[in-house]
């Protein structure tokens, strides 16, 4: 798995224009391809009247699915590019639709390229971007006692606590680098005397 990966902040529209044609930019998160593939087609519908709604996106931390379209632009001028500049973003579960309304004058293959790449860009500066970090799932178990403490003393000490569950005891789910597990196992044992009960799960991503 890879440590980190960038992806949008927000969903949102970014355009411009380029010799009369309208270029809107849409952007958003994408967990999975359906979700991407979902998206995609919402903005078709929504703009069914555009000259083209070209798209691309990127899913996995690894980038392990790309995909892009020209809708109908000439080959390699509009999905490419964008594909292209969402990779040297390094940006990933992602996808962007780039809906162009033409306004009468032709960019040609280089303008074309220049236009779709930098809409995608431009867009992704407008709307900013977030880092998400790897982590391992860690379970604390503790006495109701203590537990109130406990979760000041994580949160002091810069520990992303991800849920709390009360029973016959508290269940805290806590994120941690993999790095600093057995430095965290260390601290929980000085801080609760040895009373918490630890438990290491699986991995996930979470905001830097």
């Amino acid at each position: 798995m890879q440590d980190e990966y960038r992806t949008v902040a927000r969903a949102g529209v970014h355009e411009t224009e380029i010799n009369r044609s309208r270029f809107l930019c849409a952007l958003a998160p994408a967990a999975t391809e359906q979700d991407a593939q979902a998206f995609v087609a919402g903005v078709r519908k929504e703009h069914a009247d555009a000259t083209h709604n070209c798209w691309a996106y990127v899913i996995g931390a690894d980038a392990a699915v790309q995909k892009a379209s020209d809708d109908g632009e000439p080959g390699g001028t509009a999905g490419v590019p964008m594909l292209q500049m969402l990779l040297r973003r390094d940006m990933r579960y992602v996808v962007a639709v780039v809906t162009r309304y033409y306004g009468g004058v032709k960019l040609g293959a280089g303008g074309l390229i220049r236009a779709y790449g930098g809409a995608v860009g431009e867009a992704l500066d407008d709307l900013g971007t977030l880092t998400r970090r790897r982590f391992r799932l860690a379970t604390v178990t503790v006495d109701h006692q203590r537990a109130g403490k406990l979760q000041n003393d994580l949160r002091t000490a810069g520990r992303a606590v991800r849920e709390v569950r009360y029973g016959e005891a508290v269940t805290i789910e806590v994120g941690l680098p993999e790095a600093e597990v057995d430095a965290f196992r260390s601290w929980l044992a000085d801080a609760t005397a040895g009373s918490a009960g630890f438990e290491l799960g699986g991995e996930a991503y979470g905001d830097a």
